[in-house]
């Protein structure tokens, strides 16, 4: 491998380059376009354009797309070829300021929610210059916005930037009040820490549940799993190592910021932490990371399965969302600094964050709801479906002196003695770390715990922004004005405290006493599924926050509810068909096959002395027969309930009956299946078992 500084951002068509490719007119005409919003002047458009294709070529480019990210959750593109015909029979490269802004997919055959008929093609992607082009393969990708014919968003892109955008306006008219007026704009900052799982393709090419569904449906717990805790942050295996380094390699080429890689608690789990960047970036990495990551797989005949919960009784697989604000001085607007109890403009943001998070706790849970992430959430891996926050020992204490009017007595810094002579001595963090919170405060950022493996960054980020800028602007109304700011914004601070508090929880979210407290007490939510908790985006109050900040239409929104309960629909239909295919054409065969040879054993053993015990036979057969017929019956019964799924009379009311009985049926049909298997000889078993999948990879 070359050296990483040499080949870092060696596809991206970065500052670096476009300084030296661009004439320092047009560069400083499209930093102003990136940094202040201003109008992207056509002449711009075409120079950026020519400078694009040259050093797309010259880097082994032959085509374009414009790479968006449409509400199927994974990224889109449609290539051309930068060639036109020139007069004299031959081929000119071409590539305009046209070509580079806009293109034109067909928007009728991607999710829109009713937004777009089957009949109603056209559709737009726009460029985004706030995110850098890169070559993938031979192809350069150009980062759009994907519109209707109409101009609503058919993308997670679209509302990610106008999210960011509504926060940068409210926190600069903060930052205004308190005298900052060198600021000129205000990003939040993303670092997503992406965990997945690494099984052999012979596995996977034999597992016809993970190609349908991502996970397994069926399986009996392995004699180990990660019982020993000795698989997180063991010795990285040479197979998976080998991996590592060519997907870091690939990563960097693509200016991707991947900084942490190591094993993960469950067999078979690892993952990979990237620096922190602006939201939007951020947004468009992770999707790159989690392509990247499958293609790499395939060349070491690995699978990466990114799926919340590929394995039953082993943790799944989440993607922790590290929060921030910052500006663009460099000061990060969430940082404590040495003194927190006199940091009046740091205890404001907290304050809105707090706000915001207790007011808007079920978007918080929409943004991160998916079929997958039903399975983690709560299953003492992840937090439970239940949203709170950590903030610590210090700010805890702060918030109440603050809340009593009682003076705040910090504590006393403590040097770790380790009572070795040779090894450091070091000052302790004021603060323990909550690994249980959904969303808890490390420092100088919030870790939003509760998205799931596969999830685009993007939906939490929307929701994560828009109720904070939505807390900062209440705050910017009622302070603008006032003739004693002081003692306003005290009075403010403290009334939050006060009236948002019960969303703040230290302690163990993994204990059902927590969940007891959290909504009999505290009346805190708890959409425990997706189909509970998706019909309230439409709820009134959400409508009017998200409309009110354009950071979606109320048309949008209603496509949105629709789309995700759909999905939700979807693939459960498919996992209970693969189901039922896989009982029915497989697993029953299989085991019949093994009560056949038994009996016959058994037969045999009494043709030669009729005295002689067969017990063990007998209750084998036995066992694997009521079983089978249990395995038949439950399969037809959940082949029904799918089928009756037809006479639902809305996506909401369809939903409602997977979760109460497609689901269920699932469960016993599976309960029946893995009891099955560990009783039958594993030369019958037609599938390979967990512990096949979970420690193949050497």
């Amino acid at each position: 491998m070359s050296t990483v500084t040499k080949i870092f951002g060696s596809k991206v068509f970065d500052d670096r380059v476009m300084k030296a490719k661009l004439p320092a007119k047009i560069y400083n005409s499209l930093r102003r376009t990136i940094d202040e919003g201003v109008d992207l002047d056509i002449g711009v458009a075409n120079a950026v354009a020519s400078a694009m294709k040259d050093w797309a070529v010259e880097n082994g480019a032959t085509h374009y797309t414009h790479w968006f990210q449409p509400l199927t959750g994974i990224t889109a593109e449609k290539h051309d070829s930068f060639i036109s015909p020139s007069p004299d029979g031959g081929i000119i490269m071409e590539f305009s300021g046209k070509e580079l802004i806009k293109g034109e997919p067909d928007a009728s055959s991607f999710p829109s929610g009713g937004i777009r008929a089957t009949f109603e093609a056209r559709g737009y992607t726009a460029w985004d210059p706030t995110s850098y082009a890169f070559i993938k393969g031979k192809t350069l990708c150009i980062p759009t916005a994907f519109c209707s014919y109409g101009g609503e968003a058919l993308d997670k892109k679209t509302p990610l930037l106008r999210s960011m955008e509504a926060l940068n306006t409210q926190a600069l008219r903060i930052l205004r009040l308190f005298g900052n007026d060198a600021v000129k704009c205000v990003k939040t900052s993303v670092g997503p820490e992406q965990e997945y799982f690494l099984i052999t393709k012979e596995m996977y090419d034999a597992r016809p549940d993970i190609r349908f569904t991502g996970r397994t449906l069926f399986g009996a717990k392995p004699p180990k799993g990660q019982e020993m805790d000795d698989h997180y942050f063991g010795v990285i295996k040479p197979r998976v190592a080998e991996f590592m380094e060519d997907l870091n390699e690939e990563l960097w080429k693509l200016g991707i910021l991947a900084k942490t890689e190591h094993n993960e608690v469950a067999p078979a789990q690892h993952e990979l932490a990237p620096i922190y960047t602006t939201t939007n970036i951020a947004t468009d990495h992770n999707q790159l990371t989690m392509e990247i990551m499958q293609k790499v797989a395939i060349r070491h005949e690995l699978v990466c399965l990114l799926h919340e919960k590929p394995f039953a009784g082993v943790n799944g697989s989440g993607k922790h969302n590290n929060w921030s604000i910052s500006t663009d001085t460099g000061a990060n607007l969430l940082s404590p600094g040495a003194t927190p109890c006199e940091n009046a403009q740091f205890l404001l943001f907290l304050c809105a964050v707090i706000k915001a998070v207790d007011d808007y706790q079920d978007l918080l849970r929409i943004s991160v709801a998916t079929a997958g992430n039903d399975h983690r959430l709560g299953a003492n891996e992840a937090p439970p479906a239940v949203v709170s926050m950590f903030l610590g020992d210090e700010l805890n204490a702060i918030l109440e002196a603050i809340e009593t009017d009682t003076p705040y007595v910090a504590a006393d810094k403590t040097k770790m003695k380790l009572g070795v002579n040779v090894l450091p001595k070091f000052t302790r963090d004021t603060t323990d770390r909550n690994r249980t919170s959904p969303f808890a405060f490390t420092g100088n950022k919030f870790e939003f715990r509760m998205l799931g493996s596969s999830n685009s960054i993007a939906c939490a980020n929307i929701m994560l922004n828009a109720a904070v800028a939505e807390s900062l602007k209440i705050y910017a109304d009622r302070l603008e004005g006032t003739e004693d700011f002081e003692t306003a914004l005290h009075e403010m601070i403290k009334k939050t405290i006060k009236d948002h508090k019960r969303i703040i929880f230290n302690g163990n979210g993994y204990d059902d006493s927590w969940i007891k407290e959290a909504t009999e007490q505290r009346g805190l939510l708890n959409y425990r599924t997706t189909a509970d908790c998706m019909p309230h985006l439409l709820d009134k109050k959400n409508v009017e926050m998200l409309t009110a900040h354009k950071v979606f239409s109320n048309r949008e929104l209603q496509s949105r509810e629709e789309i995700m309960l759909e999905n939700y629909c979807k693939t459960v239909i498919i996992e209970a068909n693969t189901m039922t295919d896989m009982a029915k054409c497989s697993y029953a065969p299989a085991i019949e096959r093994y009560a056949s040879s038994i009996a016959q054993n058994a037969m045999f053993k009494k043709s030669l002395d009729a005295t002689i015990p067969c017990a063990y036979e007998a209750g084998i057969v036995k066992r694997l027969s009521v079983l089978c017929d249990r395995i038949a019956n439950t399969a037809d019964e959940l082949e029904s309930a799918v089928i009756k799924l037809s006479d639902a009379e809305s996506i909401d009311e369809e939903a409602y009956m997977i979760r109460d009985t497609v689901l269920v049926k699932m469960a016993e049909l599976r309960a029946a299946v893995d009891e099955a298997e560990t009783i039958t000889s594993k030369d019958f078993w037609p599938f390979p078992s967990y512990a096949d999948m979970l420690f193949s990879v050497r």
